[in-house]
């Protein structure tokens, strides 16, 4: 998948660097390591990878907190995690699993062309609220950034009425069906501190708890 953040720091980095070179500020009174100090400064500031929390981490069972206002701190945390999400790879992210609290989601849902490649399609989600749901339901197999590499069906609505502001500040309704419904409502769960392993049985519940204990245990050693 193409990754629009990535695309964007290797162009601001050209952009910096050509310029320093026409307007010679590479050298005079304006040492290149500096410079260089300098575009690296704009680098981590433009990418910031955040560290994606697993099960068990209790912080993943949290209530998160309406946005009251679209600042840009907000903004920034959103930019970090389109990074972090692109990079996992996933297709949704929710704050909470980069342990930030904020009812806030990150989104994109782009189709791979015949070369396996896609057209990015970045969507934010600030408060987040299902309006209504359907009666018929629709079943995907789910997995999550927060329990890598398990994955189990699970049955949902099949759509969704959806209530959202966006990074401007405007509130949205919008139907959902098919992947996004799904994905929408998972990654609603997680602001309400709910996991996609709350849907199945407690005997498959307790099997991924107990694994995923054992291998922070290990970790931790």
């Amino acid at each position: 998948m193409v990754n629009p953040r990535l695309i964007f720091v290797v162009s601001e980095a050209l952009r910096f660097l050509v310029n320093a070179e026409l307007t010679g500020s590479f050298g005079g009174l304006t040492p290149a390591d500096q410079q260089l100090k300098s575009l690296a400064k704009i680098l981590r500031e433009i990418m910031a990878l955040r560290e994606i929390i697993i099960l068990p981490d209790k912080q993943l069972r949290l209530v998160s907190k309406p946005i009251e206002k679209v600042t840009t701190e907000i903004r920034k945390l959103a930019d970090d995690m389109f990074e972090t999400m692109y990079d996992a790879p996933g297709i949704g992210l929710a704050a909470i699993q980069i342990a930030q609290p904020l009812r806030l989601i990150t989104m994109d849902l782009a189709k791979r062309d015949e070369d396996g490649e896609s057209q990015p399609r970045p969507r934010v989600f600030i408060n987040p609220e299902i309006v209504s749901s359907s009666e018929e339901t629709s079943v995907y197999e789910e997995g999550c950034l927060s329990i890598p590499e398990y994955y189990e069906e699970v049955e949902r609505p099949a759509q969704v009425r959806i209530r959202f502001t966006d990074l401007d500040g405007k509130v949205h309704e919008e139907d959902a069906d098919g992947l996004f419904a799904t994905c929408i409502q998972h990654e609603i769960d997680h602001l309400n501190g709910v996991l996609f392993v709350d849907y199945l049985s407690k005997l498959k519940r307790d099997r991924v708890l107990k694994k995923f204990t054992k291998a922070a245990k290990r970790a931790a050693e």
